[in-house]
């Protein structure tokens, strides 16, 4: 009987292995339409060239990691595919102020700042409001809780 419970138990173990933590912790939560686009078109790369939102046009478009972005210019795609870490919204495009409550909540164009060289979207001017009482601390709050926020909300 024992040596039946330590195979039973080694099965176990072996079956658990066989499903990588990797494998498991490869969610994602991006805040995307139907179809796929992200930041209701607008262009990433505007906010930080012109510093303000700016409509994409489809016909410059790239995708990162399930996200379609458009681009109002080719350069602003061809600075976009060379460094996509740099302007793509953090969060996955949403809210910050949100995250720093820990949980998931849409976005705003309109609402949006540099912080840290990330691109910070959140709900609406009001609520970005109430995110600036105190950036430093709810950005950090929003990077701590992001992860468990992937996790509970976010699907493979």
């Amino acid at each position: 009987m024992r040596t039946v419970f330590v195979y039973l138990t080694l099965a176990i173990a072996l079956a658990v292995c066989a499903v990588s933590p990797a494998a498991a912790a490869e969610k994602i939560l991006l805040n995307v339409d139907r179809s796929g686009l992200a930041l209701k078109g607008y262009d990433p790369v505007a906010y930080f060239t012109d510093g303000k939102p700016v409509r994409g046009n489809a016909s410059f478009t790239s995708v990162l990691g399930g996200a379609r972005y458009q681009f109002a210019s080719a350069d602003h795609k061809t600075l976009f595919d060379a460094n996509p870490a740099k302007y793509a919204p953090a969060f996955g495009g949403y809210c910050a102020y949100g995250a720093s409550k820990g949980h998931a909540a849409p976005t705003s164009p309109d609402a949006w700042q540099i912080l840290n060289d990330r691109l910070i979207l959140n709900y609406d001017r009001d609520v970005q409001g109430l995110f600036n009482q105190d950036r430093a601390g709810n950005l950090k709050q929003a990077d701590a809780n992001w992860p468990g926020i992937v996790q509970s909300e976010g699907h493979n």
